[in-house]
């Protein structure tokens, strides 16, 4: 059996139990899968400063965990190359392995972001990883964290999801953030396409990493 830890990278416990709702999905697999929030980090990741401040707090969590795979749970990735460089243990972004699974779904993939700054983010992102040419269309909630978390946004997704589709041309949809896969299955019953919810896709790659006994890239 396999130890995943899953770090949420900011403070918020309602994102963290959000989360663990959503991997119940792993249950049974084989695998313990742990969730944890990082207590000093902001109550959300929603600003270039956000992930600055989370990118230490994330090496110090990495590099004092005792797991077989590491899962970070936030869309923008924070500091992915230098935590895989704090630790011998194989470390999955979320954003990345949602690109991934996209990839293996469709033609182009379609993202619903939580506020504009994000979608910058995404897009610096996606060009690092030379995949922007596979980006349909990102569009944003206009919502923070905090805001998401005490919401039902169900209708306001399926609008942004149906945009993605009929609007931008896209055949796959990617949940941006981290809080919103308990959309996932409403929306992708409502649009009709698969609806990746990337904190599922994270997980699901690390416990490949774990199974496969694969090495992180740190010493």
């Amino acid at each position: 059996m396999a130890d995943i830890l899953v770090i949420n990278p900011n403070s918020s416990k309602a994102v963290t139990r959000s989360m663990e709702e959503c991997l119940g999905v792993f249950d049974g697999n084989g695998h313990r899968i742990r969730c944890m929030e990082l207590e000093n980090a902001p109550p959300g990741i929603e600003t270039d400063d956000h992930v600055s401040e989370v990118i230490p707090l994330l090496i110090d969590a990495t590099a004092n965990a005792h797991a077989d795979a590491i899962v970070i749970s936030c869309f923008s990735d924070p500091g992915i190359g230098r935590v895989r460089a704090a630790t011998p243990m194989p470390v999955t972004g979320i954003a990345e392995a949602a690109y991934l699974a996209a990839l293996g779904l469709g033609d182009r993939f379609g993202i619903v972001s939580l506020g504009p700054s994000s979608i910058v983010r995404h897009r610096r992102y996606l060009e690092a990883l030379k995949l922007e040419g596979r980006l349909a269309g990102d569009r944003s909630l206009d919502m923070t964290i905090v805001e998401l978390v005490a919401s039902n946004v169900v209708e306001r997704v399926a609008r942004i999801g149906a945009a993605l589709r009929d609007e931008d041309g896209a055949d796959v949809v990617i949940l941006g953030c981290a809080g919103l896969g308990a959309y996932r299955a409403a929306l992708q019953a409502e649009l009709g396409l698969p609806v990746i919810d990337p904190v599922q896709a994270g997980v699901a790659l690390a416990c490949t990493h774990a199974e496969l006994g694969y090495l992180g890239r740190g010493k």
